[in-house]
């Protein structure tokens, strides 16, 4: 059974007020004045709900945009995986599994403010608009069928999220009323149930919305593109298999030529699927953040050196690819993801007597038996970072940069369509080795899990997809990887003991806790996850 969500009367009353506040970045709308906005126009009339699917948008993006712990949400799934070393603050700790592991401590806060209340509350809103549009009489049906088409795909893609993560949770198709506002919880959703929804809501997208729109709004190939998601997790390979070769063979999509051009400008190109806009100085536009200072190092400090906006300008060195990640990008020395595109791997003096050469002041640990004694510095100063996330034309002088953030694209279409064609027992090859020989990469001539797991870290490392990926594999897959590659190991010792991921990882983190103050708000029968 679909149950009613929790919410106060004073909740239920703040659902209505928060549309009086749609904002958008300058090509989602024509704005309306704030005084000509409220409830009565969002939810009973054609130009109010188009304004209402725009503020979807931005409560999408507001887990970008949170500037808790330095902006910890937005990297706190790239943080937990095989790929990473977690050097310092917030996000290590969650990262190396310090953090994010108790349902009662100020971590648990982090999670219920940026991933369970926020996600919620997506799909509150969604619902809300999904039904004023089916309820309002003075519409054409084209027109309701494309704002239920993208409220839909929201609802969808928070529910997807809120399951992955947290497992038992549940789904409501309901509007909050004064009547329900007040109705408990008592017990989580089937996954039956939830995936049933999650699939509905995304079929529904993908019949009534184009290949083709405006930039930063979901389309059809948004939708083939997560439904393909969702399939994988069902392990329904032959939906997946459809989805992902529809996607790539019947929609306007292709991958762009060259890596370097993947995350080049506003990353508006025939590869993306949906990309998170930021515009500054723009009403709606978003804010200056630090998503790319977590991910880039202070090689800046390094003497004869300065910030530069070729190596990402200002970085923190808080969210670092690890050795096995760096390893697996050097297998075939063609391979151009580590060569100034994913990521940077060397560091040039830009003054000074050896200007133009290599940073070698720093270096990491080799040989166990003589530790380098400079290796703490090489962390933080030279070690191989992550362009992704880096703004083309940033100020080379402040942690806070502003771009967009590439959510899907196709590249990790054709890895989907890979991988179904594998488990089906059929030829994936061409699909994965598009993406290798766009990379320079010499093709694969055999395909299994491993190889999958190895393009995927190869070609998609960051973007927040490892972890889920590892999930999706089992039990199995995510113990090996997170206890035999998470973290830099014995390479970085003072990472050794409490601070090392391998060793921090238990079963029961596969799925995370509900935090306890949603869970209070929730019946006395409803379900913490197993573990906690």
């Amino acid at each position: 059974m679909i149950k009613y969500t929790y919410k106060s009367l004073g909740k239920c009353l703040l659902v209505l007020l928060a549309f009086t506040f749609i904002t958008s970045c300058s090509k989602f709308l024509d704005e309306q004045p704030s005084t000509s906005i409220d409830a009565n126009y969002v939810y009973n009339t054609e130009d109010g709900l188009k304004s209402g699917v725009v503020s979807l948008y931005k409560y999408n993006r507001d887990r970008y945009d949170k500037s808790q712990e330095d902006f910890l949400a937005a990297h706190m799934m790239a943080s937990r995986s095989d790929l990473a070393f977690n050097r310092s603050g917030y996000l290590g700790l969650m990262g190396r599994y310090e953090r994010g592991v108790s349902p009662i401590e100020y971590s648990a806060t982090l999670l219920s403010d940026s991933f369970w209340r926020h996600y919620y509350r997506l799909s509150t809103k969604s619902t809300e608009i999904i039904n004023a549009a089916e309820d309002l009489d003075d519409i054409e049906d084209d027109v309701r069928n494309t704002i239920i088409a993208e409220a839909k795909f929201f609802r969808a893609e928070a529910y997807f999220w809120l399951y992955r993560m947290f497992n038992n949770i549940y789904v409501n198709t309901e509007s909050v009323t004064v009547d329900n506002a007040f109705d408990i919880i008592n017990s989580n959703s089937s996954p039956e149930e939830i995936l049933s929804l999650i699939n509905s809501d995304l079929q529904f997208a993908i019949d009534h919305l184009e290949y083709t729109g405006t930039f930063g709004r979901v389309t059809k190939g948004t939708a083939k593109h997560v439904k393909a998601k969702v399939a994988m997790w069902e392990g329904n390979w032959a939906e997946a298999k459809n989805q992902a070769e529809s996607l790539i063979n019947e929609g306007p999509y292709s991958l762009v030529s060259k890596t370097s051009d993947v995350f080049k400008g506003n990353m508006d190109h025939s590869e993306q699927l949906f990309v998170i806009q930021f515009e500054e100085n723009v009403l709606g536009g978003g804010s200056r953040n630090f998503l790319n200072a977590n991910m880039g190092v202070k090689y800046w400090l390094a003497p004869d050196s300065e910030s530069r906006a070729e190596y990402g300008g200002r970085g923190y060195s808080r969210l670092l690819p690890n050795n096995y990640l760096l390893d697996l990008l050097a297998e075939d020395p063609d391979d151009d993801r580590d060569n100034n595109t994913y990521f940077i791997t060397k560091y040039y003096y830009s003054s000074g007597p050896n200007i133009g050469q290599e940073i070698d002041l720093y270096q990491p640990i080799t040989d166990l038996d003589n530790p380098s004694d400079t290796y703490k510095q090489y962390y933080e100063r030279t070690h191989p970072a992550c362009l992704k996330f880096a703004q083309e034309d940033n100020d080379p002088t402040t942690y806070f940069q502003i771009s967009n953030v590439m959510i899907y694209r196709l590249a990790e279409t054709y890895l989907i369509a890979a991988e179904a064609n594998m488990r089906l027992g059929g030829d994936g090859l061409s699909y994965i080795n598009a993406v290798r020989e766009r990379a320079g990469a010499a093709p694969i001539s055999t395909l299994d899990e491993q190889a999958i797991l190895d393009e995927r870290a190869r070609e998609l490392a960051f973007e927040g997809h490892r972890w889920f990926t590892l999930k999706r594999m089992g039990q199995v897959v995510i113990n090996n990887q997170i206890r035999n590659y998470a973290g830099d190991g014995e390479y970085f010792p003072a990472n050794l003991g409490a601070k090392d991921p391998r060793t921090n990882w238990q079963d029961h983190y596969i799925n995370f806790p509900i935090p306890q103050r949603d869970l209070d708000l929730l019946g006395d029968s409803y379900p913490q996850n197993i573990g906690y």
